[in-house]
């Protein structure tokens, strides 16, 4: 059962938020007042620096706008061990609350063309792309639906997803795969006041971008091909999520929102 007393809290958990475009997600929803959990799996000193970051917005939302009192709790694990997530999920939610909001961002890459692709690269991608949606959002989903205040879920898809892409035969599946479950999630959610959707971002300026010189002339040669003729920002799929997140997007879900400067 839910505490009465986490009944008005709105918190809301971003997967792989250490860096990247998570990070710049709870950065984004932290500056709007929401009660923010992190996740990681592994980078001890990419999580601090974000949590740091947060406990400034907090300190100065406080001085701008008086007392109310925000949380910030972290959580470390796996998003492909489902035990683990499930057993650390459970936990907070029983210490702390339901999630008002669950972001499933925490994801990996492990491109070659797909003769190349090895059992690891394959399993690796889609247990950590795909069934981590699953091992997140799934323990959750109760707690939320109990908690009758409505709520958010967004899942990072990619345009790889919508349209494919050379190299990526695993990470696009995946991707393709988030599409359909969140689409399917949002039927069965509608009733309940969730909504369900996809923020799919194209080329983004993020560090999971190879630095290899091949890598970099296929990064070159796809920006030709995006109408905005540049990479995007992380700050720039954090604003269409925020938008997601917030009340005016209440009648938007099983959507699938591109954030590509045009390419698919």
């Amino acid at each position: 059962m839910v505490d009465a007393k986490h009944t008005t809290k709105r918190r809301v958990l971003v997967t792989g938020s250490s860096r990247g475009i998570g990070r710049a997600i709870a950065l984004d929803l932290a500056r709007q007042g929401f009660d923010i959990v992190l996740h990681y799996r592994s980078d001890d000193q990419a999580l601090a620096s974000v949590r740091t970051e947060i406990l400034e917005i907090l300190a100065e939302n406080a001085s701008q706008h008086g007392a109310v009192q925000h949380d910030l709790s972290v959580l470390k694990f796996d998003v492909a061990d489902r035990e683990t997530a499930r057993t650390v999920i459970e936990s907070d939610i029983e210490a702390n609350g339901p999630y008002y909001g669950i972001i499933c961002n925490a994801g990996i890459t492990r491109d070659n063309a797909f003769p190349s692709i090895t059992d690891t690269d394959w399993d690796d991608v889609i247990h950590t792309n795909l069934s981590g949606f699953y091992n997140v959002v799934q323990p959750a989903i109760m707690p939320m639906i109990r908690n009758r205040q409505g709520g958010r879920i967004i899942a990072m898809s990619s345009v790889s997803g919508i349209m494919g892409n050379r190299g990526q035969v695993n990470y696009s599946a995946s991707k393709a795969g988030l599409i359909g479950a969140s689409k399917s999630l949002a039927i069965e959610l509608g009733k309940r006041k969730i909504t369900v959707n996809c923020v799919a971002p194209g080329l983004i300026d993020t560090d999971i971008l190879d630095a290899t010189a091949d890598s970099e002339k296929h990064y070159q040669d796809i920006v030709k091909m995006i109408p905005a003729k540049r990479m995007g920002k992380p700050e720039e799929v954090a604003a269409v999520v925020r938008f997601l997140m917030s009340d005016d997007a209440a009648y938007v879900t099983k959507q699938v929102i591109a954030v590509d400067g045009g390419l698919a």
